[in-house]
Formats: structure tokens, sequence, C-alpha cells
């Protein structure tokens, strides 16, 4: 006779209830006081930005439930401590891609156990599926207090177990990392957040800090506020941080940017997407945007706009390394890498910190197969005493170095100058060289090599003003771009209108060969 099985003592409910209920309680957060806490900080929670993130419905949870309860004697849940960091698959624009961040209303984002793990899993998902990784940051990493409970009985790593730190160093070679700091960011965090090819702070909201004011004070006697510590006014200027958003929503939607302009992972290529804007299209404003006195500046950033695809130009760190312009855009649907040359700070010259941006520029570009399209306004490498303290001319050769040794197609488009060392830096193998009738090249720029090569004529001469602007404009004179061309060191002279419909043209060339760059990327040391 068969029995009948008895529910109480047969089966799993009880347990596969008591799953459910830690699933629920972790969702909880840092419960109702803890919540309404942060958003009296003018700052969304975890979940918050996770659902704002991506695309409705598509976040799929690892570790959900993960965390520490406190039982009765009974053998029910009396409390419980939910790990204090959330990650997981969502998708964006249709793609995949891995989605994480801590919870700052459980202990102010300083992990727990259980939400450490879940942090270093991040790096390794991505890695694992090869699908980007996004973080919102919000934590001070880790406390001396610890994460309370019992004395453990291991401390420390085993031996034999691989730095923690190596999968965030392989990450970033393999699939795109972008970050942003959504509030105060210090410690563990704030090297993940540099540890991106991304990065965005909430201008308001958020500051990004080796350790915060009490630690600095304790250890250093200075006495500062967050703000004053490790705001956006001092981050958008050390290139700690690439951009800065008005609010959470912008920063998300720069993260979504971003993105969209990237593949998913080194073995793939950005997809090309549908263009509405003409290829043949000719800005009327490229003809004279140039001034003919040489010493007038324009902006470099409406002749970018005139060229590549409407709206599509998103720029990357515009308040670092000012004579040097950097960021994304697109040609005909193709994602592109944009260098310029900003003649409004320092006539555009290479310093420390713009040599430093227009290589990791570069690095981005090759490592990701996104051609390159250098708009080329070069007067030199910045000379003076705070150039030489900066270290100008390593930075410089570095930048140098990236270029000859790009792997990806480039496209420079001579606008107006090119002189010395620096302009090397704006040429890869195979560049595909157009040059406007305003371009001018030399050793050095007329006026200083003038004051150089030629001060005892100058300092002979009757009047010699008027001898040093008469050198110079007969040097200026025989710097025109024709010989070049007649010389076939240029492949065209243009008309500035045709710049668009040129570098169109050299999209679908180069498309092919795109597909032979696929994989990671390898370079030797730089200067």
């Amino acid at each position: 006779m068969r029995r009948r099985a008895y529910k109480g003592h047969m089966s799993w409910h009880k347990e596969v209830d008591e799953i459910e209920v830690r699933r629920e309680l972790s969702k909880q957060q840092g419960g109702e006081q803890g919540i309404a806490s942060q958003h009296a900080k003018g700052r969304l929670t975890i979940r918050e930005r996770i659902d704002r993130l991506v695309s409705r419905g598509s976040f799929e949870e690892h570790g959900e439930g993960a965390g520490f309860a406190e039982k009765g004697k009974d053998g029910s849940i009396e409390s419980f401590s939910p790990a204090n960091y959330v990650v997981g698959f969502g998708n964006i624009g249709g793609r995949r891609v891995v989605v994480g961040g801590e919870d700052f209303t459980l202990k102010g984002g300083s992990p727990n156990g259980a939400g450490l793990r879940k942090s270093v899993y991040a790096e390794e998902l991505a890695v694992q599926f090869k699908v980007p990784l996004v973080r919102m940051l919000e934590g001070g990493g880790g406390s001396v207090a610890g994460s309370g409970g019992s004395r453990p009985t291991t401390v420390g790593s085993p031996v034999y177990a691989e730095p923690r730190f190596k999968i965030i160093a392989e990450a970033m070679n393999v699939v795109p990392v972008v970050s942003g700091a959504m509030g105060p960011v210090a410690g563990f965090p704030a090297g993940r957040l540099v540890a991106s090819h991304f990065s965005v702070m909430v201008r308001e909201t958020s500051q990004v800090m080796v350790g915060g004011p009490a630690l600095v004070e304790r250890a250093l006697g200075v006495s500062l506020s967050k703000e004053e510590l490790g705001g956006w006014r001092i981050h958008t200027r050390s290139g700690i941080v690439d951009n800065v958003a008005d609010s959470e929503d912008e920063a998300l939607a720069q993260m979504q940017q971003f993105l969209s302009y990237l593949p998913q992972n080194v073995w793939q290529l950005a997809e090309r997407q549908d263009c509405s804007d003409s290829p043949s299209r000719a800005e009327e404003a490229l003809i004279d945007i140039v001034p003919k006195d040489g010493r007038i500046p324009f902006e470099m950033r409406d002749v970018i706009k005139h060229v590549v695809d409407l709206d599509s130009f998103f720029e990357i760190q515009p308040h670092y390394g000012h004579g040097q312009i950097i960021g994304l855009a697109r040609l005909n649907g193709q994602s592109v890498g944009i260098i310029a040359n900003d003649c409004k700070h320092f006539a555009g010259a290479m310093t420390a910190e713009g040599s430093q941006k227009a290589k990791r520029m570069m690095e981005l570009c090759d490592t990701f197969h996104i051609p390159i399209v250098n708009f080329l306004d070069e007067p030199g490498f910045m000379i003076g005493p705070d150039s030489e303290k900066a270290a100008c001319i390593r930075y410089g050769m570095s930048a140098v170095s990236a270029a000859v040794q790009s792997t990806v197609p480039w496209a420079t488009v001579a606008v107006h100058k090119s002189f010395g060392v620096a302009s090397a830096a704006h040429f890869a193998p195979n560049t595909y060289k157009l040059a406007w009738p305003s371009y001018e090249m030399g050793a050095l720029p007329v006026e200083g090599g003038v004051a150089v090569a030629f001060h005892r004529e100058i300092a002979a001469a009757e009047n010699p003003e008027e001898k040093r602007r008469a050198l110079e404009q007969k040097l200026a004179e025989g710097r025109s771009p024709f010989p070049m061309m007649e010389s076939f060191a240029v492949h065209e002279l243009i008309d500035p209108r045709q710049t668009r419909a040129k570098l169109c043209r050299w999209v679908d060339w180069i498309e092919p060969l795109l597909e032979e760059l696929k994989g990671p990327v390898t370079w030797g040391m730089r200067p």
C-alpha cells in the first residue's frame, strides 16, 4: 500500500518560501528611512538608477537575495541585511550590458561581505559574457569598523588567489567600461571610476576622493569639505572624470550615448547606423570659417559639427587639456573618434594635459577598432616654464608614439597650421591626408621662426618692427599648400565645403578593413 506524502515533512515549501522572503527583503535596501534619507540628499537609490538606465523590465539581477539573516528560535527571519551592491544584466538600446553599483542606503555604500563579493563579480560577469560594463558608483570603499559580526577565522585572500584588481584591468582591454560618480565616491569605488573608458559625475551631488575630509584632516591637518576636496570643479580640470552632468538622468543619458558609439567587445565592430544626413551635404560656412588673418581664432567645434553627421558629436573632457578637442561622432552612420586642436586655447598647442587627452582617445579607438578623424591646427608643443615643469615633451612624445603605432584607419584634415614635432601626433600609418587652402606647415610658426632666425637682421634695421613684419609676410607667402598638392604630399587639396563628402567616401573605403582588426590590441612601452 502506497503512503501518502506528508506535505509538512516531505516538501520544500518552507525553504522555497524563505527564498522568496529573502528576495523581497533584499529589495527593501536600507529600509524606508534609509531610502528617504537618500532622496532628501537629492540622489536616487541604486535600484532606481538601474530602472532608469536599462530598458523597462530587462534587468536580470545576479545574487538576488544575497545578504545575511538573523533568525528567531522558531527559525523565522527576524532581520535581514542585504548585500549592498546590486549587479546583473540589462538592455541598453537593444544591447545586453552588465550594470551594477553600491547601495548607499546601507552603510553609506561601504561594502558588507556579500556586497564586496558582488562588486568584484561585476567585472567578472562582463568579461565572461563579453558585454559592456556600466558602474553607478556611490560609496566609501572599506571601513575601519569592518562588516560587523564575529571575528572571521581567516583573514586576507589565499596566497594562490589572483589579485582582485587584475580583472578590473583586464575588463578595460576587452569590453567598454563606463562609470558614473552618482554621489560621494572614495577609496576603492574611486579607483573603479577612473578605471573606465568614460566617466561622468553629477555636478551638485557627487564628489570623488581618495580619502574623505575626516581622513584628510586627521592625516594632513587640512580641513576641507567634500566639494572643496573632490567636487566637479576640481576633477573636470584634473582629468579624473571626463564629463559632468547637471542631474543623474543626464549622467545616465551620457553613459548611454557613449556606449552607442562602441561595439559590445573587442571581437566585434561598432554597428554602423542608418543615416538620414546626406553624405554630400556641403556647409557654406566652411569656406570662410578660417580667417585670412592667422592671428584671429576660429571655432573648431563648428568645423567638426559642420562635417560629421548632424547632432552626432559627443565631446569628451571639454574642461581638461583645453588646447585639444576629443570626442566621438558618426560619418554616414559610421562611428569615428575625433581629435582636433582648439586655437582659442594656447593657439591649439599640445600641453602635457592635452597630450594625455589625445593619446587616451587614440588608445580608446585602437582598442575598439574605431577610425579616427583628426582636424589639424597644430602650433607645436607648449613652451615656457609651466610646460617644462609639467613634462610636456614626455607626454607629447607619448602621444606621438600612440599615433605612429595606431592600428585603425586615420583621416587627417589639415585645416590651418602644422608646426614642429607635435605635428607628428596627427598622422598614423597610411593616413588619408586632406588639406584646406588655409593650411600652412613648417618647423616653426612664421612669427617665432622669424624672431629666432633673423634676430640680428631685425635688430640692425632702421625700423626693427617694420623689418620683422616684412620678413614674416615674405615667409608666410611661401607657405602655400599648393606645392604640397603638386608634390603629392597630401592626397587632395580641397574646397573646405567638400570635407564631409570626401570623408564619407573614405568611410566606405575603410569599412572592409576594420574586419581585420578585430580582437585585443597590444602596445609596447611608450615615453
